[in-house]
């Protein structure tokens, strides 16, 4: 049997909570406290096979199900083992993240044993399996960039944000230098650090970088939810447009070594994310020399306040100091799939200049993850 703390490459495990995850339990044995090694909460081989186990000494049914991945939410029952241990085998899972539940007589529950992330507006787990075609998200034996966290107070609702950022490795050895920043926003039901351990931007920006395939940059990562609780209900929470450029962007412009000018500034945002991006995009012409939008189409006009379509057509601004329209989505995606071919054709149509990236998937982060892969490299060039 596999020892559970077998070394993995960090990007498949690590999470909010461990870098390497610790996967022992501790007794008291023989006057004093021991480790014990105990299984993986979830462990896929490289052959997509997934087992799962759960200790749970007391249950009768333990179940897992993948949000609406390729199972389609359909829960599987785990089989009692020894010593309180449940545990099942799903063969051949599609390389990539997956989101998944755990269910105890019954009861959504989350397992301390595998990986954890905020999705859907919840602590949520997740896994990986290997794809043996994409290492790009990987960590690998790179120079490393920086996370920093920044803490800054909304000007509207006067509640503290909280941003991520990224800065290249050379943003520590060439302090005269400065970078262009891109501003990468999460989708619904995430926040600020879905980019970081869903996302995995780090791994692919160092890369990247590393592989001559993007240029260097700085990246911000910051919560859209401005949440105005008079209208909660509201799929766009808050002023999201205010914070980021009247808070966030005039902070990271004076805390950071950036270049504050159009062309070297980026906006990108995955699903709900891209519509916010757009959105603010269109609302400020030639803020953002490069927009993208990830799984995302700037007709979906319920979704927020801006006719993208007609400031494209009326505002020269906007079509002269965009260098790149960019727009991606997995081919599984019925809802949008044929409404952003249209928005591509649109943007061509009215002069705009565009890129298009589309990968086999569903809304997902394996889709997100090579959707940015292929925008960075566009970027600031």
């Amino acid at each position: 049997m596999e020892k559970p703390w077998k070394p993995v490459n960090p990007a498949l495990e690590s999470h909010a909570l461990f870098f390497n995850p610790a996967y022992m339990s501790m007794r008291l044995e023989g006057g004093g406290p021991k480790h014990y090694p105990a299984p993986r909460g979830v462990q896929a081989d490289r052959d997509g096979n997934v087992t799962f186990h759960y200790y749970a000494p007391n249950a009768h049914t333990v179940e897992v199900a993948e949000l609406g991945g390729e199972y389609g939410n359909r829960r599987i029952p785990l089989e009692r083992g020894e010593n309180g241990d449940w545990s099942v085998t799903v063969p051949h899972v599609q390389p990539g993240f997956h989101y998944h539940h755990y269910y105890v007589d019954g009861n959504c529950v989350t397992n301390p044993q595998a990986p954890y992330g905020y999705g859907c507006h919840e602590a949520i787990n997740y896994f990986e399996v290997f794809d043996p075609h994409d290492d790009t998200w990987l960590c690998r034996d790179v120079p490393h960039g920086t996370i920093h966290m920044e803490l800054y107070p909304s000007s509207k609702t006067g509640m503290m944000q909280a941003a991520w950022i990224y800065t290249p490795p050379s943003y520590r050895t060439e302090p005269a230098r400065r970078y262009p920043v891109l501003y990468l926003h999460h989708g619904g039901g995430e926040n600020e650090t879905g980019w970081i351990w869903q996302g995995k931007i780090n791994y692919i920006a160092d890369n990247l970088i590393a592989d001559g395939l993007c240029e260097e940059m700085i990246i911000v990562m910051t919560c859209l939810y401005d949440i105005d609780y008079d209208h909660p209900d509201e799929f766009l929470a808050g002023d999201f447009d205010r914070l980021l450029t009247q808070d966030c962007i005039p902070l990271i412009e004076e805390r950071y070594r950036v270049i504050p000018e159009p062309a070297s500034r980026a906006i990108c945002g995955l699903s709900m994310g891209s519509y916010h991006s757009a959105q603010t995009a269109c609302n400020h012409p030639g803020m953002f020399a490069y927009v993208g939008m990830l799984s995302g189409s700037f007709d979906q006009r319920w979704y927020g306040w801006c006719d993208c379509r007609a400031i494209i057509a009326q505002n020269a601004a906007f079509r002269e100091g965009t260098r790149c329209f960019f727009l991606s989505v997995g081919t599984e995606e019925e809802r949008i799939y044929q409404q952003i071919q249209e928005n591509v054709a649109y943007l061509k149509a009215s002069g705009v200049a565009c890129a298009y990236f589309e990968c086999p998937g569903l809304h997902e982060w394996t889709v997100w993850r090579k959707s940015i892969r292929e925008f960075m490299k566009l970027l600031f060039r």
